[in-house]
């Protein structure tokens, strides 16, 4: 049975990186759990390359565009998103809002291309009004693109890490849960695609 791609999109644009490291704690659990096979992808690393690139609106297709535009990188990544079974998505909070390499990064993918994908939300901030952002900035961007996103989110505090590493036990247990929560609706799609197969068979 072919395993499930995870891709955590972390939207820091500095290292070390608190929200990085929630993001790749999420990816590390739902990996554990089973047959999953995950992918960290942080902005910091494709930023220069990513702004070499404008919205891709002007070309007759968004082929020709990434030809044009993205680096290979760049590229690799818009399709191993695409591809993905799931996303994690987190982003640090600024101005009250994610980051505009997070936004410039989802502005160059097709508007179709995620529709009925699980996303799993995260944001990292420095006060609990800043868990807001998921709700009224994070959830209708993917509302936009028609993507299924996950009921609970995951939101920490600077005080919930020590070293930039997970030190707070009530964040880890979060993040276990929100684990459990999409490897059971991951495995309810992939027995949902199996079902056509077994009935052809039987």
């Amino acid at each position: 049975m072919k395993r499930n791609s995870i891709v955590g999109v972390a939207g820091n644009i500095t290292r070390p990186s608190r929200t990085a490291s929630l993001v790749a704690a999420v990816l590390a659990e739902i990996t554990a759990r089973g047959d999953a096979q995950s992918r960290l992808v942080e902005l910091v690393d494709i930023g220069p390359e990513l702004f070499q690139a404008v919205a891709p609106h002007a070309f007759e297709s968004f082929e020709a565009f990434a030809s044009a535009r993205l680096s290979s990188h760049v590229r690799s990544v818009i399709k191993a998103i695409e591809a993905a079974d799931a996303l994690v998505v987190g982003t640090p909070v600024y101005k009250g809002s994610y980051t505009g390499a997070l936004k410039h990064l989802f502005d160059l993918i097709p508007p179709n291309a995620l529709a009925g994908k699980l996303v799993l939300l995260a944001a990292t901030g420095g006060t609990p009004l800043h868990g807001l952002v998921i709700e009224h900035q994070l959830r209708p961007l993917f509302g936009f693109f028609k993507a299924l996103t996950m009921p609970a989110s995951i939101f920490a505090l600077e005080s919930d890490f020590q070293d930039y590493r997970i030190e707070h036990a009530a964040l880890t247990e979060r993040i276990r849960r929100a684990a459990d929560d999409i490897t059971e609706l991951l495995a309810m799609q992939s027995a949902r695609r199996l079902e056509p197969a077994a009935r052809a068979i039987a």
